[in-house]
């Protein structure tokens, strides 16, 4: 298993996220069942995000949206917590992986709290792909991707992109291939942005 401490290995883990607060979180699930049961499922995925990554050997971030308005935040022991650089979402990744090249890291990953289907065994395939590729993603069914990692920074994966859009993942894919990367794709899965993908995690847990 890849250690942390190792002096030829130094992952990092980002995770991008928020602090539970209402009205401030899953504002496209609120649309659909109110703000206070959106705030619910975000708690959840919290959690569900804490648990899978907790045991992962490697310095984890905890790179905020914004600093939080009340103390009654989801704690996060041993994660190094950070507000997120501005701008865009492909610049405040950019510059989350720039600081942790900078700190050292020879295999970075970014991931959301928004995917119910990650788990500790994704994420340990993750590295275990950098180990022979130069950039692994986890595609997401809604054309984004749930994770990114590299062993190095390229900045064009971060540029000319329409965040939050279908067409996020293929041109990540088309911008790796121009410049000649190694790419390694793990399991598709499905991010919970709306009722209807929580509808389908709520089904899936049924069976």
């Amino acid at each position: 298993m890849m250690q942390a401490n190792s002096p030829t290995t130094v992952p990092h883990l980002l995770i991008f996220a928020r602090h539970p607060e209402l009205g401030r979180v899953k504002t496209r699930l609120a649309a659909g069942i109110g703000a206070e049961a959106a705030l619910a499922v975000y708690a959840e995925l919290l959690r569900h995000t804490f648990e899978v990554t907790a045991h992962i050997p490697a310095h984890k971030t905890l790179w905020l949206a914004e600093t939080p308005i009340t103390s009654a935040a989801h704690t996060w022991p041993d994660y190094e917590q950070l507000v997120q650089f501005p701008g865009n979402l492909g610049q405040k990744m950019q510059a989350a992986f720039a600081r942790a090249f900078a700190a050292g890291a020879t295999a970075v990953l970014i991931i959301g709290t928004d995917c119910p289907g990650l788990t500790e065994e994704v994420l340990q395939q993750a590295y275990t792909a950098l180990a022979t590729h130069d950039v692994v993603i986890g595609p997401a069914e809604d054309g984004g991707y749930y994770l990114l990692g590299m062993r190095e920074l390229y900045e064009d994966l971060f540029a000319d992109k329409s965040w939050s859009t279908e067409s996020v993942l293929m041109h990540t894919l088309a911008d790796a291939d121009r410049l000649g990367l190694r790419v390694a794709q793990l399991p598709t899965l499905r991010d919970v942005d709306d009722i209807d993908d929580l509808r389908a995690w709520r089904e899936q847990e049924e069976h």
